[in-house]
């Protein structure tokens, strides 16, 4: 049941509510969940409070997802920061976005790409966001190409194709299409073509 905002209820609370609520409907049910009516019954308030917090939901909506892409970036580049060469930076790059445990966040682009198409600020938050982690893997290749863990090669093309086979094998799990192992199988063993390594070695 909703209920009228509670008085002394500070905006900023009542801000980290909606933006919490908002999340946790992304990750059950998609960006497209994320709706008035949906938030009012996620927060416990009536639709009225939500919307003077939230005038725009196509706004908020393209900020949840900003925020959950940023989380997810930064969480990553922590993870390959902490490895010792940029061989194992790899690994654990490509282990964290192909594993069954990142499914949540691979449906949350799902969504973005196709939401985007009528969205223009969430097609502007899904190309910024692009473009942050081709920058990630680029400066990766290239430390790599330096330290000779990888063989000379255009740094920037690796990056784009990575996330191709990372964007399409995301779709196949969608609807099923081949095996978890024959979806990181492809990504794994064209990333080591790519870059010179021995099958296996991711």
């Amino acid at each position: 049941m909703t209920t009228s905002d509670p008085r002394g209820r500070s905006g900023g609370e009542r801000q980290t509510e909606i933006d919490d609520a908002a999340k946790k409907i992304a990750f059950a049910s998609g960006l497209s969940a994320i709706t008035l009516r949906r938030l009012s019954a996620t927060v416990g308030v009536e639709p009225g409070v939500i919307a003077q917090h939230e005038p725009s939901i196509t706004a908020l909506v393209a900020r949840i997802f900003e925020e959950l892409a940023t989380d997810e970036r930064e969480q990553t580049a922590r993870d390959i920061a902490a490895q010792t060469t940029p061989l194992l930076a790899l690994r654990v790059l490509v282990e964290s976005l192909i594993d069954a445990s990142h499914d949540n966040f691979n449906s949350i682009w799902a969504d973005a790409w196709s939401l985007g198409r009528r969205s223009a600020p969430l097609a502007k938050a899904a190309r910024e966001s692009m473009r942050e982690w081709n920058a990630l893997v680029l400066d990766l290749v290239a430390s790599g190409i330096a330290s000779g863990d990888f063989n000379d090669t255009d740094p920037d093309l690796v990056a784009m194709q990575f996330f191709a086979l990372i964007d399409s094998t995301t779709a196949y799990s969608l609807v099923d299409y081949r095996s978890s192992d024959d979806r990181a199988r492809l990504v794994r063993r064209t990333l080591e073509i790519s870059l010179g390594l021995a099958a296996g070695t991711l």
